[in-house]
């Protein structure tokens, strides 16, 4: 059967349109639109996530600078979304190939079946050889129900199309050792191997037309390489560069498959062994010749699966169910969230709605402390974390009351019992050693590896150490 490898392409407001004048940058997008052609051409499936309606919009109604009013910004993004699916329509359809737009809101990943929708319709279009335009829907979207940023919105597309291969187009080439405008000594990032080891540390957000800056690639890389996706941060003024990256990487993957042939077979020698040490895995020795520079997000060697992905970053919290370390155990072990692992709820979440999953120890007998409704939770040990999201059974009301006594009990307590469980294994997603959840967190500095990770839009991202 025939590999279809899939392609999602990342382009910011920056990309899009001239940050002062904000006229459509035609040059660079006519460069897309024929990369992106030529890509699907030669088997690819392409998928373009597209920022640029709210710039795009500027423009047409020749305005200075983008709005903080929430209503006039929704406003701008409904006049500009339309013209801007329009330009790209009319730059593909001279070359003649057909695109769709498609407009996302978490809302209509959180219910499972919308995101199985969602899902079957990407499908369909790449079947169809459409090139399917993904934005935000920034005319509905409130900060309850954003993504926050479209590199967010492209790591959960390229988790939801089965992707190979994530784009973040930016402003620079890729990371670098130092901050190159100001050290001459600066070297570039080429591949990192484990991107939980980076902290992003922003001094600023980005263009003053977009919403995101480097932090939130590396929150997107992360995201992304976790649900198997190799992940590249390139320069997107220089779009062609994709096709010669996909090149090389494909290259090399055609390379591992015939070593690993051959390791099966018994036979290979010194040229191929190295490179098959891990038949599937991304090898960091392999050497990028011939590729225009960029930074390469390796993915995980056991990435999570569709259903884990859609619970962990496709679902909005709203609360937190604190459980004990025999409890987490237990889960780690593929089991069911029983009520005597539970030690007590925070919020005010009703049935199958998703929340925080934090392991706690239990207050000691004798510990004094007594509990309120500002703070249900305070007589737990503070040293928690958080170790998944889950979809619940029973409401936080109910939690409470049947928190840390045995099943046969609970329609005792209740007077009902609809489950055995307070959670079933199959809504439980636990996270992995060092991933995170999808909203971006307050970027801080870490020291990972041996070295601080430091990340800085505009002069590129630096690490020091």
């Amino acid at each position: 059967m025939t590999r279809h490898p899939t392609i999602v392409i990342k382009l910011g407001t920056s990309s899009i349109v001239e940050e002062t004048s904000h006229e459509p940058l035609l040059v660079t997008l006519s460069v897309i639109v024929k990369t992106a052609t030529t890509l699907r051409r030669n088997g690819y499936r392409v998928v373009i996530v597209s920022s640029g309606a709210i710039g795009i919009a500027l423009y047409q109604m020749r305005l200075a600078k983008r709005p903080k009013a929430l209503p006039q910004v929704q406003a701008l993004a409904a006049i500009g979304q339309s013209r801007l699916m329009g330009l790209w329509d009319q730059l593909f359809d001279r070359i003649g190939q057909p695109v769709a737009q498609i407009l996302l809101t978490r809302n209509d990943i959180a219910d499972r079946t919308q995101y199985l929708n969602a899902q079957n319709t990407f499908a369909e279009l790449l079947h169809m050889g459409v090139i399917p335009i993904v934005n935000e829907n920034d005319t509905l979207s409130v900060s309850e129900i954003n993504f926050g940023d479209n590199d967010t919105l492209s790591a959960i597309t390229a988790a939801m199309v089965q992707a190979d291969y994530l784009f973040l187009m930016t402003d620079v080439d890729c990371l670098y050792t130092k901050n190159p405008r100001h050290f001459a000594d600066a070297q570039p990032i080429e591949v990192v191997e484990n991107v939980a080891e980076l902290e992003a540390d922003v001094s600023s957000a980005g263009s003053a037309l977009g919403t995101g800056g480097m932090s939130t690639k590396i929150v997107a890389a992360r995201l992304a390489t976790a649900a198997g996706v190799t992940t590249i941060i390139t320069r997107s003024s220089k779009p062609d560069n994709i096709s010669s990256i996909v090149r090389v990487l494909e290259a090399e993957r055609a390379a591992r498959r015939l070593s690993s042939t051959h390791i099966n077979g018994q036979r290979h020698d010194s040229s191929t062994a190295s490179a098959a040490t891990t038949p599937g895995a991304e090898p960091a020795s392999v050497a990028l010749t011939d590729v225009p520079l960029h930074t390469r997000f390796l993915p995980s060697s056991k990435p999570i699966g569709d259903r884990r992905f859609w619970i962990l970053h496709g679902l909005a919290t709203h609360g937190i169910v604190y459980i004990d370390p025999g409890a987490a155990r237990a889960l780690a072990d593929n089991a069911g969230l029983l009520p005597a692992g539970v030690i007590d709820a925070e919020g005010n979440f009703g049935q199958q709605e998703c929340v925080k999953l934090v392991e706690a120890q239990r207050p000691n007998p004798g510990q004094q402390g007594t509990k309120s409704a500002a703070s249900p939770s305070q007589d737990i040990d503070s040293s928690v974390r958080e170790i998944g999201r889950a979809i619940v059974t029973y409401s936080a009301i109910e939690i409470k009351r049947i928190a840390g006594i045995k099943s046969t009990d609970i329609e005792n307590v209740l007077g009902y019992a609809d489950s055995e469980y307070i959670a079933l294994r199959e809504n439980i997603a636990l996270l992995g050693a060092g991933e995170r959840v999808s909203r971006p967190q307050t970027p801080t500095t870490s020291l990972a590896a041996g070295r601080i990770i430091s990340v800085t839009q505009g002069d590129g991202g630096y690490a020091e150490g």
